[in-house]
Order: C-alpha cells, then sequence, then structure tokens
C-alpha cells in the first residue's frame, strides 16, 4: 500500500483489507474482476496481493466474469434498452473478455433487439407529435424526416444498428399513421 498510509504492512493484513474492500464494493453491486483490480490499484495495493484477493474471491465464486455479464446484458437491456453494440462496449470498459462478452451477449437474438427497439420507439412516440405540417417552410416532408432522424438517432446512441433503427421506425410511424415513404437523406 502507499507509504503514507496508517495501516499495517505485513502482508496477511494488507490482504484483509483488500479483500474487505472487494466484499464492500460487492455489496453495491456486482463487478467484474478487471474492476475490483483496478479499485485495489487505485487504493494502492500491491499487484501480487491483489492477485491473490481475487483469485481467493474467485475460487468462492463471489468474483464470476461470466454470470457477471450475463446479469449486466440482461438488466441494461431491459431495463435501460441497450442494443447488443453498446453493450458489448459497456463490457469491454468493464475489464470483460471478448469471448465472455460475446457469450454474455449471446442471450440477445435479433427478435429480441428489434423488439426492444420497437418498444423504445413506441414510447418515444406518445409524446411526439406526428401531425406534419403540410406547407410551410419545409413542409410535411421536412418535419417527417425530422422526425425520423431523431428516432433512429435515439436508436443509435442506444446501440442499435442503423438499418434497424430505420426499419423500425418506418414501421412504427406507419403504424401511427405518419407517411414515411421516402428515406431521408444521410
Amino acid at each position: 500500500m502507499r507509504s503514507g498510509d496508517d495501516a499495517p504492512r505485513t502482508p496477511a493484513a494488507q490482504e484483509a483489507q483488500a479483500k474487505d474492500l472487494c466484499l464492500r464494493l460487492l455489496t453495491d453491486r456486482a463487478r467484474s474482476r478487471a474492476e475490483l483490480a483496478k479499485k485495489l490499484a487505485d487504493k494502492g495495493f500491491d499487484e501480487d496481493v491483489a492477485v491473490r484477493v481475487l483469485d481467493r474471491l474467485t475460487a468462492v465464486g463471489l468474483i464470476d466474469d461470466a454470470s457477471f455479464a450475463a446479469q449486466w446484458v440482461h438488466s441494461r437491456h431491459t431495463f435501460s434498452g441497450k442494443g447488443k453494440r453498446a453493450l458489448a462496449m459497456e463490457l469491454r470498459t468493464k475489464g470483460v473478455a471478448p469471448e465472455v462478452a460475446a457469450q454474455a451477449l449471446g442471450q440477445i437474438d435479433g427478435d429480441d433487439e428489434r423488439a426492444r427497439a420497437t418498444d423504445l420507439v413506441r414510447r418515444k412516440l406518445r409524446t411526439t407529435s406526428l401531425d406534419f405540417p403540410v406547407d410551410g417552410p419545409g413542409g410535411r416532408s421536412s418535419e417527417r424526416e425530422r422526425t425520423v432522424r431523431r428516432l433512429v438517432s435515439m436508436l443509435a446512441r442506444r446501440g442499435y444498428p442503423q438499418g434497424m433503427a430505420f426499419d423500425v421506425v418506418k414501421s412504427e410511424l406507419a403504424r401511427a399513421g405518419a407517411d414515411t415513404e421516402d428515406r431521408p437523406d444521410g
């Protein structure tokens, strides 16, 4: 640990403190091994102490990156409406191995992703006016295209593929009675 700390310097005491820190962090929410390793490094624990503690916590099942990734994907897809691309980026930043992330992302198929995107667009359309003006600068086409771009952008920010996003928006606007025959440029 850092030299300015008043904490005991023995390896056993450092391991106990590192374990306590990890257990406190795991009380808040599940975390990946890499997240815990970073926190321990940030707090000044030696790498060998951190490895021993993380290995022990992994051995008893308190750290499980596969379980963490599956839980993360389910939660963020279901409750935050994130698409697979956004979830993959989040797992990468959490330090989850690509093969573990791919397995967790496999629980979301194309139909699930499309259904969630449809739900997000429907929710947004509840608060969006679809009464596009016929006359005036830009006219009906301009307002409709602006609405399509906004909805497609909302889905893209959440990690949905652009093609799927446009198809979902077009279908939902048609379902809501808006004319979307022309695809906006750009």
